[in-house]
């Protein structure tokens, strides 16, 4: 697999020199500068890429050019936002980018409500704590419904057995401040999405209201639907991605669970089958996330890999821990439900070559204090990236295949 990591650009924090020492062989990034639902001009694109090719890597992956909320909720100016995406399509692939990871996930594109989670170890992860949901939706977003639908919630078999979320976020409220609620907001609403070209960013004013309005462009928009909306949308691409030899690949719904009312389309082996079906184009694939698809109690990650490995374009090795409350947390990349040791092997026998990136890592060492976005630190991916590196060098002696570190001479 390439090796490669997302980038937020010539702003980041993590700069190119920094990635080239590590063993970066490709760059995940975005033109992040460009608001929602504009065209990407070939010169842009350019820019970007000539700059990342100068510090001797590759742009491999575009994460994300965003589908902008109207085409998911098909709204009136979708065909509008559908043409200037396909120009998009046709200038990156114009510049010799051919792989486009995206989401179909309405409003929120992930979602963790601690960033800075302590670890036995002394250094911190991504969580989610469903009563900390819960609560949010509940008594800050005040969504209509929610105390119902939380009353009803019921985790997977072998998991949270005998836990009541609702009676759990009533107990929150006993004890939440103005400033836990606001931190709570950060990290659901503003931290998670802001740098990643989303519906919120850092200074917005009022993001709960700003929440709100885009949670009421969905009524009435159940899961039926935005399969429907999702169709449409791959249906009208495909010719482009023909044309220009584009690989689309959608991210799996994170968390893989229905939440603020919202339908999820992209979240257990049915969902997958239905839309690699529903459109039968080898250019429409899958970014297998194996954190994501892992931290779905219901998915067997790895059959899932096996199902789908040939359909897969690009892929997220990590790893989730399910908590016996049913509570989740980001693993080590040698531990939790995904088997990345196994994953990378039927990647390495079935799809050669796929672009792969360790995606989210602990924050460690001081990383916690450098700025970075939630979910990417620098060391945390590193020490990532170093396991997964032993991991395919491994895998591709067993197989045969030949493993060149970059920067090392043979």
């Amino acid at each position: 697999m390439e090796r490669t990591w997302r980038w937020f650009g010539k702003n980041d924090k993590i700069t190119l020199a920094m990635l080239k020492q590590i063993g970066v062989e490709g760059i995940v990034t975005a033109l992040h500068d460009v608001p929602l639902g504009e065209v990407w001009t070939r010169d842009k694109i350019r820019d970007l890429r000539e700059y990342i090719e100068a510090y001797g890597m590759r742009w491999s992956v575009v994460e994300s050019l965003p589908v902008t909320e109207t085409i998911k909720y098909a709204g009136p100016d979708r065909d509008e936002q559908i043409e200037i995406y396909k120009q998009s399509m046709r200038n990156l692939a114009a510049e010799g980018i051919h792989t486009i990871c995206y989401n179909f996930m309405p409003v929120l594109d992930w979602a963790r409500t601690d960033l800075l989670h302590d670890n036995p170890n002394g250094a911190s992860n991504l969580y989610f704590n469903y009563a900390e949901f819960a609560y949010f939706d509940i008594y800050i977003l005040k969504r209509e419904g929610a105390r119902d639908e939380w009353a009803q919630f019921r985790f997977p078999e072998g998991f949270g057995e005998g836990r009541n979320v609702l009676a759990e976020a009533d107990d929150l409220a006993k004890s939440m401040t103005p400033e836990k609620d606001h931190e709570l907001v950060e990290n659901i609403v503003i931290k998670t999405q802001g740098f990643v070209s989303g519906n919120f960013k850092e200074g917005d004013k009022e993001p709960i209201e700003k929440f709100r309005k885009f949670l009421n462009l969905y009524k009435g928009i159940d899961k039926s639907k935005l399969r429907e909306n999702m169709k449409y949308f791959l249906e009208a691409i495909m010719p482009v991605c023909e044309e220009c030899g584009m690989n689309m690949c959608v991210h799996p719904d994170d968390p893989p669970i229905e939440i603020l009312g919202l339908p999820r389309i992209v979240r257990t082996e049915e969902d997958i089958q239905w839309f690699l079906d529903a459109v039968p184009n080898k250019h429409n694939g899958l970014t297998f996330c194996a954190g994501s698809l892992s931290a779905g109690a219901y998915n067997n990650v790895v059959e899932l890999a096996r199902k789908f490995a040939s359909r897969t374009h690009f892929v997220h090795l990590r790893s989730c821990h399910i908590f016996p409350n049913g509570d989740f947390t980001e693993a080590s990349h040698l531990g939790g439900r995904a088997d990345i040791i196994e994953l990378t092997r039927i990647f390495e026998k079935e799809n050669p070559n796929l672009p792969m990136r360790v995606d989210h890592g602990m924050t460690m060492l001081g990383d916690e204090s450098k700025g970075y976005n939630a979910g990417y630190s620098f060391l945390g991916r590193m020490f990532a990236l170093g396991q997964v590196q032993g991991i395919i060098a491994t895998v591709d002696r067993e197989l045969g295949i030949e493993y060149k570190q970059p920067g090392f001479f043979d």
